[in-house]
């Protein structure tokens, strides 16, 4: 199995923790990435495999798929030993609700964040307002975790049991917190979910191979003052 990644895609590192999740071994070919070219020259073989010419790319055997969802749906399906997905279908449905919603809902507003780790230009007009678009998206942010604090309540992860949607969920807080976003500070509940994944070796691999990307590619971004979060 063979796997196109790359140190700062979201997408490719919620393929890699599902991947480990389910303790499948899998060669990884890391795409290479710079803040000033991004990933000009784009590889040949994802611009071969996907037509948005994006990692994640998976290869296992003959059969070669893009997409982290298609991707995972895959591997749940074809490995379903430690499964990433409950057994019962409404349990199923609601648990790819909860994906989906990561991926539509709750990263939109981090995606304002991004430019942060860009190397700073000269054009101090368009950096305020990035920032005056960030700051609105922080609000959004912030009401996610409000919402993601009531969908969680007591339970443990976020389908009852390990799944899919704990994944999708984690990667994208933890580029919003990466990206000097709001805290969880004032989420309890999420917050001790967020730190319970953390102690799962998939989840903390790809936080630490993201942090060394990050000192490594990307421009350092000012750290959260404390009780800054409203």
């Amino acid at each position: 199995m063979l796997l196109y990644s790359a140190p700062l895609s979201l997408f490719a590192r919620k393929v890699e923790i599902a991947l480990a999740e389910k303790a499948l071994k899998f060669e990884r070919v890391m795409v290479p990435f710079s803040q000033t070219r991004g990933y000009s020259p784009k590889h040949p073989a994802v611009v071969a495999a996907n037509p948005k010419e994006q990692v994640p790319v998976l290869v296992d055997g003959g059969l070669t798929l893009y997409d982290s969802t298609v991707i995972i749906e895959y591997l749940e399906e074809a490995y379903p030993q430690h499964s990433l997905m409950p057994q019962e279908a409404a349990a199923r449905a609601r648990c790819r609700l909860l994906e989906l919603e990561a991926d539509e809902i709750l990263l939109p507003p981090v995606r304002k964040l991004m430019h942060r780790t860009e190397l700073p230009g000269p054009d101090f007009a368009r950096h305020e307002q990035q920032e005056a678009e960030a700051a609105e998206a922080e609000k959004l942010i912030l009401g996610n975790y409000s919402a993601l604090t009531a969908r969680l309540d007591s339970q443990e992860f976020f389908c009852g049991t390990f799944s899919l949607a704990d994944i999708a969920t984690f990667i994208v807080l933890h580029y919003g917190i990466r990206l000097g976003g709001p805290s969880l500070a004032s989420h309890q509940n999420l917050e001790a979910w967020y730190h319970r994944l953390l102690l799962r070796p998939g989840f903390a691999l790809a936080v630490q191979e993201i942090a060394a990307a990050d000192r490594a590619l990307s421009h350092p971004v000012a750290p959260r003052q404390p009780g800054s979060d409203k």
